[in-house]
């Protein structure tokens, strides 16, 4: 795990910047295509500022999401219509890099599709748990990540890789979510906060090791990185 606290929300940024960028280089050396996982909340704002400052071939990359609201992409809530409207247009990406969940089918059904879209991108097996490059993570208040929120059944889910959830505490009630097995096969999770109003929950989370669940996203043969501003990690020694 590296903890990284820096003076403010640019130099989060920037330092994200670096990082993503490490994830892109060794994974486009590896095997020619960078398989990024993309989350919402504040995260959606980093990554509008981080990616175009990227030096690398957009177009070997390819973008899954983390977890995604049951709506539709022209829905303020979806996840997909945020990177749609507010990054493309600053990169050179195109929309068929982008694998956003079908919410015709019925949400459990949806959920399935993901799964399986997610499966024959990696051409694993019913058996095997695909590794992404990197899973772009968020905290909110309560310490949930992805849809995985607190006491919720889903925390104890072995089978599936990406679940139906009909009853987030957050609104919207209707989601899909990664689990956890599939979230700790990824090669690289990044957290990155900012700001007062994360400290408690960053220290509750991360340096008291509350059983919450960000605190259970520990890749088992990758690497975690934790990349906060001075006031969301005023509590966090690196």
């Amino acid at each position: 795990m590296s903890k990284i606290v820096v003076a403010n929300e640019s130099e989060v940024v920037e330092r994200l910047t670096s990082e993503i960028s490490k994830c892109a280089q060794r994974a486009l050396a590896e095997s020619g295509v960078f398989r990024v996982g993309l989350s919402g909340g504040s995260v959606l704002n980093f990554l509008c500022k981080a990616i175009p400052r990227i030096q690398t071939d957009l177009s070997k990359w390819k973008f899954f999401f983390c977890d995604e609201r049951y709506v539709d992409e022209t829905d303020p809530e979806s996840t997909y219509g945020f990177y749609k409207t507010k990054l493309v247009p600053q990169t050179e990406l195109q929309l068929q890099q982008f694998v956003p969940i079908n919410v015709d089918l019925p949400l459990t059904a949806c959920a399935a599709d993901y799964e399986q879209k997610i499966r024959t991108e990696f051409g694993a097996g019913v058996d095997a748990i695909p590794e992404f490059d990197l899973l772009l993570l968020g905290m909110g208040p309560d310490g949930h990540t992805c849809s995985l929120f607190p006491e919720h059944a889903l925390l104890d889910e072995q089978t599936l890789l990406i679940a139906p959830i009909a009853d987030s505490p957050k609104p919207p009630p209707q989601r899909v979510t990664m689990t956890l097995p599939l979230i700790n096969n990824a090669k690289c999770c990044i957290f990155a906060m900012c700001g007062a109003s994360k400290a408690d929950m960053v220290k509750r989370v991360f340096v008291d090791k509350e059983n919450l669940p960000a605190g259970k996203i520990l890749p088992k043969n990758g690497d975690l990185v934790l990349i906060f501003d001075a006031e969301a990690g005023k509590y966090v020694q690196q």
